[in-house]
C-alpha cells in the first residue's frame, strides 16, 4: 500500500493545488442546500422577508409594541430607531444604520421584541387565546369603561404600568413552551405585515430576494463546476504523468537487466507490469485525487452543516453510515481474495498468449492447435470467472447503496414531516437536511468504492516496485576505467570459469585464450558445450564466476558496459531485426552512417538483394524481420555490425542459415574488410572456420584443443569427429 501512496506523493505540489480547489468545490456544494432552504423558507413562505425585527415600522404599530415591554426596554427600542415622516404612506420609525450593523444590539432587540411581536400579531389576528385574554380584561374593568369599539390595545393603555407588566409576564410564561421556530416565524410574519401597512411593494421585495438568492446559487454552481473540471484536469494530468514516469523507470530498469533478471521475471510478466499494472496505479491516483481527497471534506462539511440545520435527525446519518459499513465489510470478505488473484491471472493469460503466438509456426507444423486453444481457453476462462465474480459483487454494491440512500430520504421526510407539524422545523430545512445527508452518504460511498479498488492497485504497485527495486547482478563499477581511443582490440580469457546463478555445475571451466587484431579466432564444439556462453561473457551479459576477461589488458569488470560494447560489434545467434526500415536497422550500428557506407556494408555481408528491392534502404521491415528469410536476416545483421567499425567482431553462429557459396564469399569479404580487427567466430560448421588463425574446440565446457585446422586434425579427437561427420573426402583441405 505504501508504494501506491509513494508514487502519488511524488506530485505533492499538484496535490496541494488540488486540495485547495477541492475546498472551493466543497464550499460551493455545501452552500447550495442552504440557499435552497432559504428560497423555500424565506423566498416563498415568507415572501422574501428575512428580518426578525422590523427595519421600518409605522408609528402606531410601534406604540402597540411598546405596550408589551417594560419602560426600560421601551427606551432601548426607541433609541434604536429614528423618525421618518416622508418616505412612507404613514409616519414611521426606521432602524438606525449603526444598530443594524451591530450584531449584539440586534440580538438584544430581538430578545426584547420577539414576544411583543407575537402578542401583537395574535391580538390583531383574533386568535382564540387572545380573544379569551381580551374577554377577561374587559370583564375586569368597571361597567361603562369600555365600548364595543374598544380594542385590547386601548385596554392595555388604560391599565397601570405594574398591572400591564404583570399581565405580559404571565402571557410570556404561557408562551415559553412554544418552539423557537414558531416565535421566529411569528416575528417574520409581523415584519411582513408592518411593511404592508407602510405601503411597501411586497412583490418587489420577494422578487428581489429570489433573484438575489437564485443568482448566488447559479454563481456557486458555476464556480463548483469550474473547480470540478479543474480538479479533473489536474488529477488526470498527475495520473498520466505518474503512469508515464513509472513506465519510463520500469523500461529503463528492464533495459539494464541481465539474463538472470529476465529469467526471474518472465517477459509476459514484465509486459503486464509495464502496462496493466501501471494502468491500475494511474487510474487509482486519478480516483484518489478526485474522490478520496474530496470525500472527507464533503462528509465533514456535511456533518457540520447538518448539526447547524437540525440535530434531532442526525441519528439517521449514523444509521445510514453503519448500514453502508456493514455492506462494505461483507463485500470485502467475499470479494477481496478474488481481487488479489486478478493480476496473477492476467500474467498467466499473457504468458500463454505470448508463447502461443511466438511458437505459432511450430504449433501448426505439429497440428497441436486444439491443444493450444484449450490451454488458452483454460487461462481465459479462469480470468473471466474471477472478473465476473468481482463485477457481480460490484454490481450488487450500487443498487444496495441506492436503496440505502432512498430509504434514508424517506426516513428524513417522515421524521421531518412530524417536525414541521410540531413547528420544530420548516420545509426548507428538511430539504436542506436531505441534501446534506446525501452528500455525507456520497462521501462515505466514494471512500467505500475506492477501498474496493485499492487492493488491486496496491498489488499492482507492489509488483512494479518489485521490478524497480530488483538488483541487477551485472553493474558498472563506481569509478569505471576508460579504454584508450586507439586501442589494439586484444581480447583475452584468463582461466575463466562460469556457472549460471542457482546452477550446481560450471558451464565453462578454466577457459584461456587470446584473440588478437588481424586474426580470426574460431570456437567450435558440440551442442551445449558453452560456445554461445563465451559470446555472452564477452558482451558482459553475464559475469565470469572465476578468472577474468581482459580487453586491451583491462578487466571487463573494471569497465562500464557501454565502454565495452562500444569496442565490440556483436551478431547474435538469433538474427533479430526491428520494425522500421532497412536503413533504420543498419543505423543501430552507427546512427550517422551514410547511404554509401550502408551499401558498402551490405555488399561485404553479401546482402546485395537490398539493391534489387523497389524501395532499397527504405524498405519496411516487419517486427522481428518476418518479411525476410533466415539467410537475409543474418546478412542484414552482419551488415549492421560491420557499420559499427569496431575493434572486435563477435559472430555467434551467424552463418548457419547461409548456403555454402554465400558462406565462402562472405568469409572472403570479411577477411579483407576486417583485416585489422580481432574476429571471433562461433560456428557449428567446419567449412566456416577452416581458415581461422586459431580454432578453440570445446567439449562439456572445457577447452580440449587449440590450434589451426591441420593441427587439430592431427591431435584433437573431438575436432576430428566433428570434421568427419561434416566433410567427405580429404578432411584436411577445403
Amino acid at each position: 500500500m505504501k508504494n501506491l501512496f509513494k508514487y502519488a506523493a511524488s506530485y505533492w505540489k499538484a496535490m496541494i493545488a488540488i486540495m485547495l480547489i477541492l475546498f472551493v468545490q466543497a464550499y460551493c456544494d455545501l452552500s447550495l442546500p442552504a440557499y435552497t432552504s432559504n428560497i423555500v423558507n424565506v423566498g416563498i413562505q415568507q415572501g422574501g422577508i428575512e428580518d426578525e425585527i422590523p427595519e421600518q415600522i409605522a408609528r402606531e404599530e410601534m406604540d402597540k409594541l411598546l405596550l408589551f415591554v417594560s419602560e426600560e426596554d421601551g427606551q432601548k427600542v426607541m433609541d434604536a430607531y429614528e423618525e421618518d415622516t416622508e418616505s412612507y404612506e404613514k409616519d414611521a420609525y426606521v432602524l438606525k444604520e449603526s444598530v443594524s450593523g451591530d450584531e449584539e444590539q440586534m440580538k438584544e432587540l430581538q430578545d426584547i421584541l420577539k414576544l411583543p411581536m407575537m402578542m401583537t400579531t395574535g391580538f390583531e389576528s383574533g386568535s382564540d387565546m387572545t380573544k379569551e385574554v381580551e374577554s377577561q380584561l374587559k370583564s375586569s374593568l368597571p361597567d361603562g369603561t369600555v365600548s364595543e369599539d374598544t380594542t385590547i390595545f386601548d385596554i392595555m393603555k388604560m391599565l397601570p404600568g405594574e398591572q400591564r407588566t404583570a399581565m405580559v409576564e404571565k402571557m410570556g410564561e404561557q408562551m415559553d413552551d412554544l418552539p423557537d421556530t414558531i416565535l421566529d416565524q411569528a416575528a417574520v410574519s409581523y415584519c411582513k405585515s408592518v411593511y404592508q401597512d407602510l405601503g411597501m411593494d411586497m412583490e418587489k421585495i420577494q422578487t428581489g430576494y429570489l433573484a438575489k438568492t437564485g443568482g448566488m446559487m447559479i454563481a456557486l454552481a458555476f464556480l463548483g463546476m469550474a473547480a470540478s473540471v479543474l480538479v479533473g484536469f489536474l488529477a488526470s494530468r498527475v495520473g498520466a504523468s505518474a503512469g508515464r514516469d513509472l513506465r519510463g523507470r520500469v523500461f529503463h530498469k528492464v533495459v539494464g537487466f541481465s539474463n538472470h533478471e529476465f529469467n526471474q521475471f518472465s517477459t509476459a510478466s514484465l509486459i503486464t507490469r509495464s502496462t496493466n499494472d501501471i494502468q491500475q496505479i494511474q487510474m487509482l491516483i486519478v480516483m484518489l485525487l478526485r474522490m478520496v481527497l474530496y470525500a472527507p471534506i464533503l462528509a465533514i462539511g456535511g456533518v457540520f452543516q447538518v448539526m447547524k440545520t437540525n440535530v434531532s435527525m442526525s441519528w439517521i446519518i449514523g444509521l445510514a453510515v453503519i448500514i453502508i459499513a456493514c455492506m462494505v465489510l461483507l463485500l470485502f470478505v467475499v470479494a477481496m481474495p478474488k481481487f488479489k488473484m486478478l493480476q496473477k491471472l492476467v500474467d498467466k493469460l499473457n504468458l500463454v498468449t505470448r508463447e502461443i503466438l511466438t511458437g505459432l509456426s511450430v504449433i501448426r507444423a505439429f497440428s497441436t492447435e486444439k491443444h493450444e486453444e484449450k490451454r488458452f481457453d483454460d487461462a481465459n476462462v479462469e480470468l473471466t470467472k474471477t472478473n465476473l465474480f468481482v463485477n457481480r459483487a460490484m454490481t450488487f454494491m450500487m443498487p444496495a447503496m441506492m436503496l440505502v440512500m432512498n430509504g434514508v430520504s424517506v426516513l428524513i421526510v417522515w421524521t421531518g414531516a412530524h417536525g414541521i407539524s410540531d413547528g420544530q422545523m420548516q420545509v426548507g430545512d428538511m430539504m436542506a437536511f436531505i441534501q446534506y445527508t446525501m452528500q455525507i452518504i456520497m462521501g462515505f460511498l466514494m471512500l467505500c468504492m475506492i477501498s474496493i479498488m485499492l487492493p488491486r492497485a496496491a498489488v499492482a504497485a507492489d509488483r512494479v516496485e518489485e521490478v524497480l527495486k530488483s538488483e541487477t547482478i551485472i553493474c558498472d563499477p563506481e569509478r569505471p576505467e576508460v579504454l584508450p581511443e586507439q586501442g589494439e582490440g586484444v581480447l583475452s580469457f584468463d582461466h575463466v570459469s562460469f556457472k549460471y546463478p542457482g546452477a550446481d555445475e560450471d558451464v565453462l571451466q578454466d577457459i584461456t585464450f587470446t584473440a588478437r587484431p588481424g586474426q580470426t579466432t574460431a570456437i567450435i564444439g558440440s551442442t551445449g558445450s558453452g560456445k554461445s556462453t563465451i559470446a555472452k561473457l564477452i558482451m558482459r551479459f553475464h559475469d565470469v564466476t572465476k578468472g577474468s576477461i581482459l580487453l586491451n589488458e583491462q578487466d571487463l569488470k573494471t569497465l562500464s558496459k557501454k565502454e565495452i560494447r562500444e569496442h565490440i560489434a556483436y551478431v547474435p545467434q538469433t538474427a533479430w531485426l526491428f520494425s522500421g526500415t532497412i536503413a533504420d536497422n543498419l543505423r543501430y550500428g552507427n546512427e550517422n552512417a551514410t547511404e554509401d557506407e550502408m551499401y558498402h556494408a551490405l555488399k561485404v555481408a553479401q546482402a546485395e538483394f537490398v539493391e534489387k528491392l523497389e524501395d532499397g534502404l527504405q524498405t519496411n521491415v516487419a517486427q522481428g524481420g518476418t518479411n525476410f528469410s533466415g539467410g537475409q536476416k543474418q546478412r542484414l545483421c552482419i551488415a549492421r555490425a560491420l557499420i559499427k567499425k569496431a575493434d572486435i567482431y563477435v559472430f555467434d553462429d551467424s552463418f548457419s542459415a547461409l548456403d555454402f557459396k554465400t558462406d565462402r564469399n562472405l568469409r572472403k569479404a570479411l577477411a579483407k574488410e576486417l583485416k585489422n580487427a580481432a574476429v571471433l567466430i562461433i560456428a557449428q560448421r567446419i567449412n566456416t572456420i577452416l581458415n581461422a588463425d586459431q580454432i578453440i574446440v570445446l567439449n562439456d565446457g572445457k577447452v580440449v584443443g587449440i590450434g589451426k585446422h591441420h593441427e587439430l586434425m592431427e591431435n584433437c579427437t573431438i575436432y576430428q569427429e566433428i570434421a568427419k561427420s561434416q566433410m567427405k573426402g580429404d578432411v584436411n583441405h577445403v
